[in-house]
């Protein structure tokens, strides 16, 4: 049985053992104070953005106001943990990064149970990593890029860091494709993205709002988007299950609570959060930031989560993928 586990059964053992309270004051109804929302990476990143997005939204739909709280490093994990080890009483959330699948696959001893210390709430959004080739690479298509890669020793591919969803991306299409791509790692899509434009490396994965400018100013060619369907912030660009069937990486943002919190208190914060996803101004500020607002239900996020936690533990054991 996991700390998590052990320390939850106490909160509640101790609750059990209070005296009960007048029964005008037993049951508050939710929320009846602030709601922190704990940010999985610094402030300025993705993640910070997409939680200061649906910030405001939420509050009005909760009547409470909601707190953002960063909490970066390794990964997400320190978020992570902080989240799975609090009280499961809705007031203490976590907005996270599609890593949260991808770190049990890479990291050896994490201090929570991934599937179950934490429970799924909603998908807020969704968005692409992109493959992008510097304009001197022959090759205009993916289908074009994959014979080119066919015909060389090795082909260089950057990414934003080691076990990124930019890296599960080109690993994933290395093993697809059997062809000889080289990851490239990088402290950040930043880097990448100054070495690929001065052909420092040809080709680099990396998220979509990273490089749409250079793309629409033909600074880059982008070649591909990693989610199964196309997105609408880049119409043209084909996805790469077109070429490569069944591809989909998806570098997704979701909220979840700690494991045991009600119900009835996930229910009314995944209704709130689908409410801010029909929001225009919502839809539109995450088009702004290369994403599709998405607002799903409890079981389709952890659908989710269960399906790619299994999936990147066996890609990162055929790719040899690891973080220490």
């Amino acid at each position: 049985m996991s700390t998590t586990v052990l320390r939850r059964l106490a909160h509640l053992v101790m609750l059990a053992v209070l005296p009960l309270a007048p029964a005008a004051h037993a049951v508050q109804p939710y929320p009846a104070k602030p709601i922190t929302l704990v940010v999985s990476y610094p402030p300025g990143g993705s993640v910070d953005v997409a939680a200061r997005i649906l910030q405001a939204p939420l509050a009005k739909s909760l009547g409470q106001p909601v707190v953002i709280e960063n909490r970066g490093g390794a990964g997400g994990t320190i978020a992570t943990r902080h989240v799975a080890e609090a009280a499961p009483d809705g007031y203490t959330l976590l907005i996270t990064l599609s890593s949260h699948t991808i770190n049990p696959a890479i990291y050896a001893n994490l201090p929570f149970d991934t599937l179950k210390d934490l429970a799924s709430v909603s998908l807020v959004a969704s968005a692409p990593q992109v493959l992008v080739a510097n304009p001197n690479v022959p090759a205009d298509t993916l289908a074009e890029l994959i014979e080119y890669a066919g015909r060389q020793q090795q082909l260089p591919y950057g990414s934003a860091g080691t076990g990124s969803p930019s890296h599960i991306a080109g690993e994933l299409l290395r093993l697809r494709t059997q062809k000889p791509l080289l990851h490239v790692p990088y402290r950040g899509g930043g880097p990448a993205t100054v070495d690929v434009l001065a052909g420092q490396i040809p080709l680099l994965w990396v998220s979509l709002p990273s490089v749409t400018g250079h793309i629409k100013e033909g600074r880059l060619k982008a070649l591909a988007v990693s989610t199964a369907k196309r997105t609408p912030v880049l119409p043209d660009v084909p996805a790469v299950a077109e070429t490569v069937p069944g591809f989909n990486v998806d570098s997704w943002y979701a909220v979840f609570a700690p494991a045991g919190t009600p119900a009835a208190v996930v229910d009314k914060v995944q209704a709130a959060l689908a409410a801010a996803a029909r929001d225009p101004a919502v839809q539109k500020a995450f088009l702004e930031q290369g994403a599709v607002a998405v607002g799903s239900t409890a079981k389709e996020l952890d659908d989710v989560v269960h399906a790619e936690v299994p999936a990147w533990r066996k890609l990162a054991k055929e790719a040899g993928i690891s973080v220490q």
